[in-house]
């Protein structure tokens, strides 16, 4: 569709410069760390920098240990393979700790939340989302352990930076005797109320994991934390990240090792982030605000969140239309089509609009139940509706970069209103 020659869409000029879904917002510290990384050698995966994010994210996040790694992505492997490690006993090298086994895993995330299910040779059931924060389903979740009490380990992640409904996960996880991963990658400075006390999220599951991604609420480009209260577990991680090289003049392996640690070059980066990252999720409230009374007029709805029991760091803000105002639309593995109905409109004439307008949206993570990968995986859910499937259908993520200004922001929320006329 020709947006700009629509005449729903006449006066509405493209941005000149582009305004991203979530790019990274550079404060100048940042030059200060990489250089002095630089000046000082200390440019491969030991020295101050990593030291620093460590010790201060560990103190931000309310845990004893946190440990530098590559990525989000190797930080959950890492977490996953010593859970299982812990739960099944240590296994052959040519054999993943999880083989032959299952685990419970959240449905509506990013696929590098489940993807460690599979490095180490285990089979990933989903369990779908509930409404209220779109994230794991308490209901869903009890019905698995009915339907595969032996499982033993639960991967739970918190969608756009929005806590789940962690007391009642935690509750069932431990009724069961199973331990949890928590992927806080989207939702670093998230709080939740546990017990009656304000927690960070990072700090909720028997393995937690950040990430540090390009896009994410602070950035080193790449990046991750393993987070942990136990010694123990920090310094098996760190091991294994640096090949599992034992205490020998020589080069000794015992274990499966990875190159995964942290490059001091990267915790640069993150280390000039940290100070700003209360100043992050401040602008982002601010994005999430406007976007949800600016639209208020809309058959739509915002992404929600418990707001008794959490307060997210609203990485993403997302919207979400309401079923009798979706127009037309279907998607197939790679393409799509969608038609537009007066009064109406779709996920994908939104997001077309937008791009129209040289700003960036993006569909909300399609469900892992439907990736063609994992399509022959079990997928649990607790009613006849397919929770996820849904707000996969009708929702979408707003551009919520922090360095857009309210007037860019205006124009946005402009486009989406003539999408539905």
């Amino acid at each position: 569709m020709d947006f700009l020659n629509d005449a729903r869409f006449l006066g509405i000029k493209p941005f000149k410069e582009k305004v991203w879904l979530s790019s990274p917002t550079m404060h100048g510290e940042e030059q200060k760390w990489v250089d002095e990384a630089i000046l000082t050698n200390w440019v491969s995966t030991v020295g101050e920098n990593i030291d620093a994010v460590e010790r201060q994210l560990a103190e931000y996040i309310g845990v004893k240990y946190a440990v530098g790694l590559a990525n989000g992505t190797s930080a959950l492997h890492l977490a996953t393979k010593l859970a299982a490690e812990k739960i099944y006993g240590r296994t052959l090298p040519n054999e993943g700790t999880l083989k032959g086994r299952r685990v419970l895993c959240s449905d509506l995330t990013f696929a590098a939340s489940i993807n460690p299910v599979a490095y180490e040779d285990g089979e990933a059931i989903f369990i779908d989302t509930e409404k209220d924060t779109w994230n794991m389903d308490p209901k869903a979740l009890r019905k698995a352990f009915e339907l595969y009490p032996d499982v033993k380990l639960v991967v739970i992640a918190h969608l756009y930076g929005v806590p789940g409904k962690m007391q009642e996960l935690k509750a069932i996880c431990d009724e069961h005797n199973a331990l949890i991963v928590e992927d806080a990658a989207e939702s670093l400075g998230a709080k939740y109320k546990l017990d009656g006390q304000w927690v960070e999220t990072g700090s909720l599951g028997n393995f937690n994991c950040i990430s540090f991604n390009g896009n994410k609420i602070i950035t080193g480009s790449s990046g991750g934390l393993f987070l942990t209260n136990s010694k123990e577990d920090a310094d098996k991680i760190r091991k294994w990240s640096t090949q599992s090289r034992e205490l020998a003049p020589w080069y000794q392996h015992e274990e499966i090792g990875y190159n995964y640690r942290m490059s001091n070059i990267i915790a640069g980066v993150i280390r000039g982030q940290i100070p700003y990252l209360d100043e992050h999720i401040s602008q982002k409230r601010a994005i999430w605000e406007r976007y949800a009374k600016g639209l208020a007029d809309l058959p739509v709805k915002m992404n929600p969140w418990d707001k008794e029991n959490s307060i997210p760091n609203f990485w993403l803000s997302c919207l979400i239309i309401d079923e009798d105002a979706l127009a037309f639309m279907e998607r197939g593995n790679t393409d799509y089509n969608y038609k537009h109905e007066d009064g109406k409109s779709s996920p994908q004439e939104i997001l077309e609009a937008i791009t129209a307008i040289n700003a960036e949206g993006r569909p909300i993570w399609k469900p892992m139940h439907m990736q063609p990968i994992y399509k022959n995986n079990i997928f649990i859910k607790e009613s006849q509706l397919d929770v996820g499937a849904d707000i996969f259908n009708r929702g979408l993520c707003l551009p919520s970069d922090n360095k857009m200004t309210p007037e860019q922001q205006d124009i946005i929320i402009d486009v989406i209103h003539r999408c539905f006329k």
